[in-house]
């Protein structure tokens, strides 16, 4: 089973921006298969919807690093680790420069990225970038056609409802076909993951594990793929394993193992900076290497 971490950069971690590159190599030695970002602008005072499960917005969520630059400096500071984004809010970004970012960390990183793209859940953080919230999932739609355009022709031509690109010279491309996985939470979500991702990227956290709540949603997935002539098979699942303070190191291996043994996911990651379960960045260096140790 690979086994990755969320890179520190939200909450008390996002003061201490060196955490990163010293983060990623720690990890990185201590044999970590993969580091990833999330993608939060603020936690607004008076939210019009909470956080799931929680009364408000967590205060980690206050403080934010950018992620594209996060996901450079672990680029650059590694040189094993797969780079995963879970998930960049793809409506928030004009879609050709969400594919040069995208694509320039791709080269960063020798061909290391997996690209996570959401729709988010915010309708303030939609407001403050100019984006219509009720738009989001045909902007997310039409971003992945000029994703798709931008990565793999030249000259690039896309027109779309929102944007368009007429023909034009990108010579820049990824160095590798970068793999694009969506969530699946709602119908619409599952529909679009079965037509175009590459996978899926379920969320579970220790006290909250369900196997069946896994390998339920991967066969309606992979059903969908099936039904709009692709291979069901490769439809692959990235489970995120959220933890908090308290939790014990035990309880999170438990979550990995079971994921393994009982849904059959090969590939999870821990983010051990979400809700202050570590308190610092050697803290989660510490953690993430007994995690490691534990769940191998």
């Amino acid at each position: 089973m690979k086994i990755g971490f969320d890179l520190p950069h939200v909450g008390i971690h996002a003061h201490r921006p060196d955490g990163i590159a010293l983060f990623a190599r720690e990890v990185e030695r201590l044999g970590a298969d993969s580091l990833w970002v999330g993608d939060r602008l603020f936690a607004a005072v008076d939210p019009q919807v909470n956080y799931p499960g929680v009364d408000g917005i967590p205060t980690e969520f206050r403080s934010s690093l950018d992620p594209f630059a996060v996901l450079s400096i672990a680029a650059a500071a590694t040189t094993r680790p797969l780079l995963g984004t879970s998930v960049l809010i793809a409506p928030w970004y004009a879609p050709p420069l969400l594919a040069r970012s995208l694509a320039s960390i791709d080269q960063f990183s020798g061909g290391r990225l997996i690209a996570g793209l959401g729709i988010g859940w915010a309708p303030e953080e939609y407001s403050a970038v100019g984006v219509s919230m009720s738009e989001r999932g045909a902007r997310l739609d039409e971003s992945l056609d000029s994703l798709e355009a931008y990565w793999t022709t030249n000259p690039v031509e896309h027109k779309g409802r929102f944007s368009s690109t007429p023909p034009s010279w990108v010579d820049v491309k990824p160095a590798h076909r970068i793999p694009v996985y969506l969530p699946a939470f709602s119908s619409a979500g599952i529909a679009r993951a079965a037509r175009r991702a590459d996978g899926i990227l379920p969320a579970t956290a220790p006290g909250f594990f369900d196997p069946a709540m896994i390998t339920g949603l991967l066969g309606q997935v992979r059903a969908g793929a099936e039904q709009a002539g692709r291979n069901p098979a490769d439809i692959d699942v990235i489970l995120r394993v959220n933890t908090k303070a308290g939790e014990s190191v035990e309880s999170i291996v438990d979550v990995l193992v079971r994921a393994r043994d009982e849904a059959g996911v090969e590939h999870a990651f821990v983010d051990l900076t979400f809700r202050d379960r570590a308190d610092s960045v050697e803290h989660a260096i510490e953690l993430a290497g007994q995690i490691l140790e534990q769940a191998r």
